[in-house]
């Protein structure tokens, strides 16, 4: 028992390092920008490089895949409002989508359309989204979009 109770207190403790390893608080590589519901032009598309040298899957645990970098690609500060919130990757190569929303928690999607990674909240938080466009095996171009139109 007592060997379990190790066990589990030091994979609490690399699991809580590990996330650290993504600092939110950094200036994001591909801009900010804050928008309030019923925003125009919609979408909001950004041009990123995806990829980085950090394992999502070690970083942050969970269904999270591919290679990001330690700072977001891309912070997005929302004002709710009634309308929901799409996120998507369109990637010359396959992507996945790693966002930390306003409520702390990490979600994470590769291969919603294709190879092309999208995440939806019918009833968005107000707050920030910091986002990571992650490489799932060769780094490209892609296109972030945000909309809220589903």
């Amino acid at each position: 028992m007592r060997v379990l109770s190790m066990v589990c207190a030091l994979a609490l403790t690399a699991a809580a390092s590990a996330a650290a390893a993504q600092d939110m608080s950094a200036t994001a590589t591909y801009g900010e920008i804050s928008r309030s519901a019923g925003f125009t032009p919609d979408p909001i598309t950004v041009d990123i490089y995806s990829g980085g040298g950090i394992d999502a899957y070690y970083a942050i645990g969970g269904e999270c895949v591919g290679m990001i970098a330690d700072a977001p690609d891309f912070e997005f500060t929302y004002e709710a409002g009634g309308w929901p919130l799409t996120f998507g990757v369109d990637g010359e190569y396959d992507t996945s989508l790693i966002i930390n929303a306003p409520d702390g928690q990490w979600y994470c999607v590769d291969d919603s359309e294709g190879l092309n990674p999208i995440l939806r909240w019918g009833s968005p938080l107000s707050g920030t989204y910091d986002i990571w466009v992650g490489a799932v095996g060769q780094s490209g171009n892609s296109r972030l979009y945000i909309t809220e139109n589903n």
